[in-house]
């Protein structure tokens, strides 16, 4: 007897099971809320040999029938729905099952609009809560004429709520737009943030709101940073004064000059004959001049007396040449262009540039000011200079004119500021190049971070025409 009681109960544990799987089956196998929500109201229904089960949600806080079994179209505002959706809400309210008839060892429920429901013919109500996260999201009302819902179809009712209300949850959420998806992720966040265990999140959450707060709201200096290169606060050119030839050389880029100081020299051979040619002109003509003084021949006195004064003066230009062929520093400075003694020999024209100079103790700044940055930067501001050369000296400056002109150059569009050093260094070479930051005023943190950002999409949305 024990041993056919025992076969009787697995085999109606598999058959629970197989029926559990063949409603699952039913709600996946469509893909719509509504229609897997049907297909599990008419599995039920024919499981059960009910008249009609109706399958409720929850809409604001109350439930709404959303499908009926065997019911392809039907209307929510019947008289029916209604009387259905307030058995449902009445069972939400208990969190429980309610049937009807009660069983007579049961505990007491409320079950007044079930009774209703059930009118006078005594019908058979059940209605099972469909709970997705330990939070109910609907219900279904199984009705029968006459036969009671036995223990083992209410338990077969409540395993087949447990498991279609996750999958359908999930169908309804997917179907739902993006509004009301944020909308449930937020409530379901600040009931989570309200309960006892969100006391941690909640701390997370106010001092994020303190730091967005602070980028929001607390201004920060900002810098425009870019490229700057150092240059002689005077530069000099020194050009070769005649055509010639590179003789010596005396000094290269980088070197330190005093003023009056030798630095090239150019061949003098063939103004050295041009001065004796003069000058053999001119003590001719003084001859001359001197021998017509003696006859008193006034004629040849007046010609050669012009004659002699224009060999005079064709040979002090001659002699100026030679002078001006010694090319010497105009002042104390360094050589910062100019490597001649790879060109000795060389062929140099009148007006060629052979070397620049520039003192050495007095610099001016250029910083290249990107073209989106140039409406931030004017004269008088203030900022601070970091050289390639020396990366842990840090050189203060201000700047004294923005020049109004932009020159495009390594594939980019800038303005050119001038700044002036507030104290030199010993080491400073000009040529030197590094990065200037100018202190463009205060501004929030999330300005600093965003506004390159919303500028290009400003830029490419005015591109396209928006």
């Amino acid at each position: 007897m024990g041993a056919m009681g025992t076969e009787a109960c697995a085999s109606g544990a598999a058959v629970g099971v197989a029926d559990l799987l063949r409603l699952q089956t039913a709600v996946l196998w469509h893909r719509d809320f509504a229609q897997a929500a049907a297909a599990l109201a008419t599995a039920l229904c024919d499981r059960l040999r009910c008249d009609r089960v109706a399958l409720g949600w929850i809409r604001a806080d109350c439930s709404a029938v959303v499908a009926l079994s065997h019911a392809a179209d039907f209307d929510p505002r019947q008289a029916a729905s209604e009387r259905i959706a307030a058995a449902m809400d009445e069972a939400l309210g208990q969190a429980s099952t309610v049937v009807v008839p009660q069983r007579e060892a049961a505990a007491p429920q409320v079950a007044l609009a079930h009774l209703e429901l059930a009118g006078a013919d005594t019908r058979a109500v059940c209605t099972v809560l469909l709970v997705d996260a330990a939070k109910p999201v609907g219900a279904l009302t199984f009705e029968r004429a006459s036969v009671p819902f036995t223990p083992e179809e209410v338990a077969l009712c409540e395993d087949a709520a447990a498991l279609a209300a996750p999958i359908l949850s999930l169908k309804r959420r997917a179907e739902r737009g993006w509004a009301a998806s944020t909308g449930d992720a937020v409530r379901a966040l600040w009931e989570k943030l309200a309960s006892a265990e969100g006391r941690r999140a909640r701390l997370w959450l106010a001092a994020c709101g303190l730091a967005a707060a602070v980028l929001l709201f607390v201004p920060l200096p900002y810098y425009v940073a870019a490229p700057a290169r150092l240059e002689g606060s005077v530069q000099r050119v020194v050009v070769a004064p005649v055509d010639g030839f590179l003789e010596q050389v005396n000094v290269r880029p980088g070197d330190s000059v005093k003023s009056g100081q030798l630095l090239a020299e150019l061949a003098t051979q063939d103004l050295q004959a041009e001065r004796m040619r003069r000058r053999s002109e001119l003590a001719q003509h003084e001859n001359v001049y001197r021998a017509a003084l003696a006859r008193a021949d006034r004629t040849q006195l007046v010609i050669n007396q012009a004659r002699a004064a224009e060999a005079q003066a064709q040979l002090s230009l001659v002699e100026n040449q030679l002078q001006r062929s010694q090319l010497r520093a105009p002042f104390d400075g360094i050589v910062i262009k100019g490597d001649l003694p790879q060109q000795l020999g060389a062929p140099v024209q009148r007006g060629e540039v052979l070397l620049t100079l520039a003192p050495d103790d007095r610099y001016r700044l250029i910083v290249e000011v990107d073209e989106r940055d140039v409406a931030l930067v004017d004269a008088g501001l203030h900022g601070r200079l970091v050289l390639t050369a020396e990366p842990n000296a840090v050189f203060d400056f201000s700047v004294v004119r923005l020049l109004p002109v932009a020159v495009a150059a390594d594939g980019r569009n800038f303005f050119e500021a001038e700044g002036a050093l507030e104290a030199a260094g010993k080491t400073l070479r000009p040529g030197m190049r590094g990065v200037a930051k100018i202190a463009a005023g205060r501004r929030p943190a999330a300005w600093i971070a965003t506004h390159r950002l919303f500028d290009w999409l400003r830029l490419t949305a005015w591109s396209l025409g928006a």
